[in-house]
């Protein structure tokens, strides 16, 4: 299947909720800085003009932090994700696992690399972390990119996900992690990552915190060949990505 030429696939906003809050922070320093330039009697206007200018720049700065956080969501975490798969250097016939795909911003993108292989994405569909997270906008999306026959997308936990031992071939996860807020429990998900990988099967984790956390992680967890790529600023906050191997033979 092909993607129309007149069709492209919807990722979504990431964090929409801190992009909203920006966004109303903002507006609001701009009304507070254009009316204390105007309300201030002329005795102070010096100090109505302080403020204005303190408040007037304040806003440029929200401003850009939300435009920016558009802008990665729409550019930049496509351009990212392919940087993400690189580092796993897809054959094509691999079994690749997406943690947290989301919409299907990097199950799709593995996808499109894999030729007698399958993309599985599993997700708890949490809209506050993407908006419009939800599996049938994910089923869209792989229609509109020409790789439903290759996805599959199953619900379920990061910490106790629904794969046997050694499913995959290699795991991705883009943005995700970080959303566990305890770290015993972001810890738990890694495990899960070890757990479902093949022996000598690859990962690469992709996230705006914990990265070094991860990476320390893996090699409690016997991970080989753990290291840490960034950061990277084509999404913001800027990110990182931990990477390593399995142990084992890689198959084939």
């Amino acid at each position: 299947m092909q993607q129309s030429p007149h069709q492209k696939a919807n990722y979504g906003i990431d964090a929409p909720n801190v992009v909203r809050i920006l966004s109303l922070m903002g507006l609001g320093f701009l009304i507070i800085g254009v009316t204390a330039l105007f309300v201030f009697p002329a005795p102070l206007q010096w100090l109505g003009i302080t403020i204005g200018i303190i408040f007037l720049v304040t806003f440029l700065i929200v401003a850009v932090e939300a435009l920016y956080m558009v802008w990665s969501s729409k550019v930049g975490k496509l351009r990212e994700r392919e940087r993400l798969l690189d580092l796993v250097a897809l054959r094509g016939d691999e079994r690749v696992l997406d943690v947290g795909c989301g919409r299907g911003l990097v199950l799709n993108a593995a996808a499109r690399r894999l030729t007698t292989g399958k993309a599985v994405g599993v997700d708890i569909w949490n809209k506050q972390d993407q908006s419009g997270n939800n599996p049938e906008v994910t089923r869209e999306n792989a229609r509109t990119e020409g790789v439903e026959d290759r996805i599959e997308i199953v619900n379920g936990d990061a910490r106790d996900m629904p794969f046997a031992d050694s499913d995959f071939d290699v795991v991705v996860s883009c943005l995700t992690i970080h959303n566990i807020n305890d770290s015993g429990e972001r810890n738990r998900a890694l495990g899960e990552i070890m757990r479902v990988l093949k022996p000598g099967g690859r990962f690469a984790i992709l996230d705006i915190r914990h990265v070094r956390q991860y990476a320390g992680a893996f090699e409690k967890l016997g991970a080989l060949e753990v290291r840490v790529v960034g950061p990277h600023w084509l999404i913001f906050p800027p990110v990182r990505i931990v990477t390593g191997r399995k142990p084992g033979k890689r198959e084939g």
